[in-house]
């Protein structure tokens, strides 16, 4: 078209009917490049890795801080990141059982009793760090607000790897004493299985990464600190776990009120693994299937099952009898 090369960025093609045409002037060329390679999960913004790593950071920098000083409160609980525990009962019971807390919160204005005192006083021991927080910043975390003016911050629990519940039977010398947890989705029942695992000589719990209960600030507290002694491994399928465990020598026992063997007839003795479904589900299809025996446990009142943490601990009782023996 005439006065059409005059255009800024016009360009003449040779060939064509059109005559002179605008370029892109390289925008399409740099387009095509390649942009390099991906940053870490860390670096990308958006990224839940990313968030973790800024949280981490930030209660690193808390722990050195100076005790008293004012700071804000999450107001969401990210499932992969810290918990927090609200309430005065609640707090300085994990305090009690040795929970490991990153920072105790304390609002702005609460009155003191002796459980305030004594939160206080054994997170400094713990080295802990103690912040005060408007109490604004609190409510935000507790639906109805009832959190009496404490809240402390548990962080995630590292889980194990189910391997290395073998392993650390190995290391000992022992034959391994195992429980496995099939549908239990109440923290204190978990809770209370670490609790007897560990008193009864056991080596470890394994727990489904789905459809079952964490460890959470409710199941270190009920555990009364034995999760810190004590490894908990996460299975992403519980039956192959339980197969491979199999492979390696260890005998799969589920418990049942309709078990084809008593408790009385059973020799814990050897490699043993311990399965225990909930009260209501039972033990699943699958995992039910991959068991060697079905345990039962004698009643001797009028008593249809017991629930799922108690019947454990009377198996784990009886094999620690036997293995004394």
């Amino acid at each position: 078209m005439a006065g059409n090369s005059s255009r800024r960025g016009a360009i003449r093609k040779t060939g064509t009917k059109k005559g002179q045409v605008a370029g892109s002037g390289g925008n399409r060329r740099r387009g095509l490049e390649g942009r390099g390679a991906t940053p870490p999960a860390e670096e990308r913004t958006k990224h839940p890795a990313s968030r973790r790593a800024k949280m981490a950071e930030k209660s690193a920098q808390n722990r050195g801080d100076s005790r008293g000083r004012s700071t804000r409160v999450p107001t969401r609980k990210n499932d992969d990141g810290p918990e927090v525990v609200l309430g005065r009962n609640p707090v300085v019971e994990c305090l009690r059982a040795g929970v490991p807390a990153t920072a105790l919160w304390v609002a702005v204005g609460t009155d003191s009793d002796e459980r305030l005192k004594e939160s206080v006083q054994r997170a400094a021991d713990a080295g802990i760090s103690i912040l005060e927080v408007p109490r604004s910043d609190l409510d935000k975390l507790s639906a109805n607000g009832l959190h009496q003016g404490l809240a402390l911050q548990v962080p995630p629990y590292r889980y194990a790897h189910p391997d290395d519940l073998i392993s650390t039977a190995r290391s000992h010398q022992e034959p391994a004493l195992l429980v496995a947890l099939d549908n239990i989705t109440d923290p204190r029942n978990l809770g209370a299985v670490v609790r007897s695992v560990a008193a009864f000589g056991g080596h470890g719990v394994v727990i489904p990464q789905r459809r079952s209960a964490s460890v959470s600030a409710v199941a270190w507290r009920t555990s009364a600190g034995a999760a810190a002694r004590l490894q908990v491994a996460r299975a992403t399928n519980l039956t192959r776990t339980l197969k491979d465990w199999q492979s390696k020598g260890v005998t799969i026992i589920g418990l049942d009120a309709e078990g084809d063997t008593t408790l009385d007839e059973f020799d814990g003795t050897g490699p043993v693994a311990v399965v225990v479904g909930s009260e209501g589900k039972g033990l699943s299809r699958l995992v039910r299937e991959t068991c060697d025996s079905i345990l039962s446990i004698p009643m001797a009142g009028p008593v249809e099952s017991l629930n799922a943490s108690v019947a454990a601990g009377v198996v784990l009782a009886d094999i620690a009898r036997q293995r004394r023996r």
